[in-house]
């Protein structure tokens, strides 16, 4: 709860929502086993901040076309949840638990993961792209081309190249920011700016708040997500804890120690405030962003 908004009342029936349209447009019935996989990577597991990021960007801007805001949300998880099925092979961090349950490529094998992270990948673009008379065209166009470099080699894809590339590597604090804001951060700010796609145009000032509010808030969870790494277990994160100290991985923890570490993630939750009170929109249509702001610093998993 936030200044009386309760944020779980809020979120209940958005994830829902996000849910139910996952489950419907991630098809069983892909062939040869294929859309299994596809489901398990997907449904029943993760927090799902990125869609209520779109859908509470796209609520504060005033976006009235509800469907455009939902697929913006799905598709931003497929593309999330692909990136974590490839992530987990043993070709890149080699993990073997994700979301409490065996990695995809532990249950189906490795081409059958691979296949799927595929196949997800292009399934969040065939969402963002309906037919013109369901979502418009414009806010059609804005949302593939902010995911595509959101999630390309200028983005996700990118960040963790240099991730691999800097294994037993001692990076300086710019270095693993602008790794961060690439690998993980990235897709966080394309939440926001998704959301935002699906309204009116937004004023250039309000534009450049929501970004500054997404790259802090995208910093802040990776910072947090290396302190859990190394405070929390893995029953509680549902993955394999302390894996980035035994791969030798620069983090926030490595450069800076855990106190300083977790002041920098306040630091970063408060700078992600001030930008929201500096995009001129009502407070009360951005308390689901200031609530799931803090949600982000205060997670346990």
């Amino acid at each position: 709860m936030s200044g009386g908004f309760e944020l779980q009342a809020w979120m209940q029936p958005r994830l829902a929502r996000v849910e139910q349209a996952l489950s419907g447009w991630v098809d069983a019935s892909a062939p040869a086993g294929l859309g299994e996989a596809m489901r398990y990577a997907v449904l029943d597991g993760g927090k799902r901040l990125r869609p209520l990021l779109v859908l509470a960007a796209a609520e504060a801007v005033g976006a009235d076309t509800s469907e455009a805001a939902l697929r913006a949300a799905c598709a931003i998880e497929l593309i999330h949840a692909y990136s974590l099925v490839h992530d987990d092979m043993p070709c890149m961090d080699n993990d073997v638990l994700r979301r409490g349950k065996p990695t995809v490529h532990v249950q189906f094998g490795e081409a059958q993961a691979l296949l799927a992270g595929d196949a997800l990948q292009t399934l969040a673009f065939e969402l963002l792209t309906p037919s013109f008379d369901r979502v418009p065209a414009d806010i059609q166009a804005r949302c593939v081309g902010l995911l595509a470099r959101a999630s390309g080699y200028w983005g996700m894809a990118g960040g963790q190249a240099v991730d691999l590339a800097s294994v037993g590597q001692r990076l300086t604090e710019d270095q693993l920011r602008q790794m961060h804001r690439l690998k993980t951060g990235a897709l966080l700010l394309c939440s926001v700016q998704l959301g935002a796609a699906c309204g009116m145009a937004v004023p250039a000032a309000c534009e450049q708040a929501l970004v500054r509010f997404g790259q802090a808030l995208g910093l802040a969870f990776q910072v947090v997500d290396d302190i859990l790494d190394v405070t929390a277990d893995s029953v509680t994160l549902g993955k394999t804890a302390g894996k980035d100290a035994a791969a030798d991985k620069p983090t926030y923890v490595a450069l800076m120690g855990l106190e300083a570490a977790q002041r920098h993630a306040d630091e970063l939750a408060q700078q992600a405030l001030q930008a929201l009170a500096e995009t001129g929109l009502s407070d009360a249509s951005l308390q689901p962003m200031r609530a799931l702001a803090a949600m982000v610093v205060q997670r346990q998993h």
